[in-house]
């Protein structure tokens, strides 16, 4: 059974820098298409960032510039290198995985990922 478990998650000043990682474990983790989505209170979950089978990194525009996805498959590790963050990035962070064995990917909707992680919160002060 694939598990996700994010960490790395906290409370960070405007312009601060956050770095987050998601532990891959029950699968074959070169084989997933991961991504990374947030959810602010009373809002919908959306698309942060996303890295394909292989590497292919793709983020939001709304983050494009300050927040990089990574994945190191031989630690099973997903990673967001969050910087210069801002408090509308202030929200709880989910790590997504979807095996991928004839598509790399990268997947961009919720609904295209099968599994989640828990998330972790991530709170930026003005």
């Amino acid at each position: 059974q694939v598990q996700l478990v994010e960490s790395g998650g906290g409370l960070v000043q405007a312009g601060g820098s956050l770095r987050l990682s998601c532990a891959f474990s029950g699968g074959t983790f070169s084989m997933y298409a991961m991504g990374w989505f947030r959810q602010a209170p009373g809002k919908e979950r959306t698309f942060v960032a996303a890295i394909s089978r292989g590497g292919t990194a793709v983020h939001a525009d709304s983050v494009k510039g300050r927040f990089t996805i990574s994945r190191d498959d031989a630690e099973n590790m997903l990673y967001l290198q969050m910087n210069s963050l801002t408090p509308d990035d202030t929200a709880v962070y989910f790590c997504s995985g979807k095996l991928s064995p004839y598509v790399r990917g990268p997947y961009y909707r919720p609904s295209d990922y099968g599994y989640w992680g828990q998330g972790t919160q991530v709170t930026v002060s003005s």
